[in-house]
């Protein structure tokens, strides 16, 4: 009988190496789920053993040569041309689902997107993982050479799906979890997109009248000798710095730009910043309900895919975008470590309502918890077109009040001189007229 050696975490997160004597390989994971392990490694040791002799007796002196070119030399700088887009990894993510459930073995369905791919980038990838997987790669193993494309949560889904005999299941599901993030982040950046863009045109408006408009003006009261208010005199000054230090006043705001993101680099600093975009008027509500749908999705579909929820909170940690959601995670999994439950961490964080900590209550009681973890997100996705409607309809008029005061403020200062001349003209006339 064939002997078998497995990698598998217990419980705990901790791992675990043993061997086995069964028929085959899925009796071998069969074997170690019984013994309450999560296999993430299961080899047969009789060809594992050979692997090594040959590794024994390879030439030590080899040459080096880069990933799927023969004789090449890899000139790639790290950080530049490695990434895809979400868009086009969700869409090959559904179309190798698709392949697989259709019965299609994986190399060759990964050879058919690699001839249809338009995206350099991602062809090259793909042909990288077909080539990994012909030398006897698993295809979680050929996805963890590209960390930069396929993060953690792809790798471990896509393991868990590979050990389970499911990983067409586990595609779809890694496709619906893309395609749903990537519609609610579409839904925020519409909606950001007008408070930026009236941003951006009332500084362009600003601008153009301080550097232009103004100084016309004070040339025109200075040639009649008209008094000022001091109003109108602290507009000028504004002008006369903004036009004569243009490059300065640019590179004032390029400074605090850059102060600002070095400052939210800190721990200190994203920490703050995270809370604050949690708590912001208007905007605030949407950033925390898109956190707890992702919160919710991505732990939701990482524990439903078979990954142990350790392992699981490990990767939601990683993936949560904002450190006070991080934070409560770990102290999630620490509870979990300890043999307690996820309710009470959550609780203790302050940022998750008591809605969703009485669902995940009621999930871990029942044992439906990444049933009740979905049922959250879509909830909370629905929430989100509703915040994102309402913090619409709030910064529509805050925005035009914002740009009429900046306006309104110039145009006051410019004629607030042409109003107490007109006063003093009238004066005048009506004196005059008394005299005679």
């Amino acid at each position: 009988m064939p002997r078998f050696n497995y990698v598998a975490l217990d419980t705990r997160g901790n791992e675990t190496k043993g061997s086995i004597e069964v028929n085959s390989q899925n009796e071998a994971i069969g074997r170690v789920k019984d013994m309450g392990l999560f296999p993430m490694k299961i080899t047969e040791a009789d060809k594992e053993e050979k692997a090594g002799a040959k590794k024994t007796k390879a030439k030590p002196a080899a040459k080096p040569k880069a990933a799927g070119k023969k004789g090449g030399i890899n000139i790639s700088i790290p950080g530049f041309g490695g990434k895809v887009k979400p868009k086009v990894l969700t869409t090959f993510t559904r179309q190798l689902a698709t392949l697989v459930d259709a019965g299609l073995p994986l190399l060759r369905g990964l050879r058919v997107l690699e001839k249809q791919e338009r995206n350099a980038n991602l062809k090259k990838i793909i042909g990288e993982l077909a080539i990994s997987i012909e030398g006897g790669s698993t295809f979680s193993e050929a996805l963890a050479q590209h960390p930069k494309v396929f993060n953690r949560l792809f790798i471990n889904m896509v393991k868990a799906g590979e050990l389970g005999g499911v990983l067409e299941v586990v595609l779809k599901r890694l496709a619906e979890f893309s395609e749903k993030a990537q519609k609610i982040k579409g839904k925020v950046k519409a909606a950001l997109f007008y408070p930026v863009a009236v941003m951006i045109v009332a500084v362009g408006i600003m601008i153009l009248l301080m550097c232009f408009v103004v100084p016309k003006f004070k040339d025109v009261f200075s040639g009649m000798g008209v008094k000022m208010p001091g109003f109108t005199l602290l507009v000028m000054g504004i002008s006369d710095f903004i036009k004569n230090n243009i490059l300065v006043t640019m590179g004032g705001l390029v400074v605090l730009v850059i102060l600002f993101l070095l400052f939210i680099k800190t721990k200190f600093g994203r920490h703050l910043w995270d809370k604050f975009k949690l708590v912001m008027p208007a905007i605030g509500p949407v950033i925390s309900k898109v956190a707890i749908s992702r919160f919710a999705r991505t732990l939701g579909t990482l524990v439903s895919s078979g990954v142990p929820i350790l392992q699981a909170l490990n990767i939601v940690k990683e993936t949560a975008g904002n450190v006070i959601i991080a934070n409560a995670v770990v102290k999630v999994h620490e509870s979990v470590k300890e043999g307690e439950t996820i309710t009470a961490p959550l609780e203790g964080s302050g940022v998750f309502p008591p809605m969703v900590i009485s669902m995940v209550d009621v999930g871990e009681q029942t044992g439906a918890l990444p049933e009740m973890l979905m049922r959250i997100a879509d909830d909370y996705d629905e929430q989100v077109d509703n915040a994102v409607a309402a913090m619409t309809s709030l910064l529509e008029p805050f925005m035009i009040i914002f740009l009429a005061v900046i306006v309104g403020s110039i145009v006051i200062a410019m004629f607030l001189p042409l109003i107490a001349m007109i006063t003093n003209l009238s004066g005048e006339d009506s004196g005059g007229g008394g005299d005679k």
